[in-house]
């Protein structure tokens, strides 16, 4: 028999009247931003299904926008994301998607811009309860919830990268929960996404950076 935790049934600590709304939303642009060096300069939003039909009315826009500034679920700044955004400098978008329907309901596509012109884009799905899954990341599928603390290594698709990430966090004594690797197509970019249940050793990112076919490391932590 399944277990459902407690946690499941009375949904998250929240602000904004729905879980998947406003705190899953919230939750894909906070996972987001920690993908990218800060400050934001720009973030565009596209939204999917009902995201697209009621996202101004749930709350989505500025549960989105906090996520985004780094807010977490129940930060009661979320109610002033846009005054905060325009005194911050951030410029933003919100754009509804309701020609591609063959799309899982509450998707968000998320295309960042920071202060240095790098820009990477990540699409997140909401899917209930404040839960939610990361399906893209610059246009190439992966699939990760944020649950557990995460590094995402961005990799050219070469042999001896993975055993080098496996020795790497092996040696540091971290426990890993998934490993799991993903990639355009053989030879090309890759993205090796490794989950664990304890929090990630300051400086992990820097050994990993080492081995010459690694061009990025971003260390996600819940």
């Amino acid at each position: 028999m399944a277990f459902i935790s407690v946690f499941d049934v009375l949904g998250p600590n929240m602000i904004g009247p729905s879980s998947s709304h406003t705190a899953g939303a919230e939750i894909i642009a906070f996972l987001a931003q920690k993908m990218i060096a800060p400050p934001l300069k720009r973030a565009d939003f596209t939204l999917y299904g009902s995201f697209a039909k009621t996202y101004h009315g749930h709350g989505t826009d500025r549960a989105l926008l906090g996520g985004i500034m780094g807010f977490s679920a129940d930060d009661t700044r979320i109610r002033d994301s846009f005054a905060i955004a325009t005194d911050r400098g951030l410029g933003y978008s919100f754009t509804p998607n309701e020609v591609e329907t063959d799309i899982y309901p509450n998707t968000v596509d998320i295309r960042m811009e920071n202060a240095a012109g790098q820009v990477m884009t990540v699409r997140g799905e909401s899917l209930g309860g404040g839960k939610v899954r990361i399906v893209r990341i610059n246009g190439v599928e992966v699939d990760f919830t944020g649950e557990y603390n995460a590094l995402i290594v961005v990799q050219r698709d070469k042999p001896g990268v993975v055993a080098h990430i496996s020795k790497i966090l092996s040696d540091r004594g971290v426990n890993i929960a998934f490993m799991r690797l993903f990639r355009e197509e053989k030879g090309h970019t890759a993205y090796t996404i490794v989950e664990s249940d304890e929090r990630l050793p300051e400086g992990v990112d820097q050994l990993l950076l080492a081995n010459p076919n690694i061009n990025d490391v971003m260390v996600v932590q819940p």
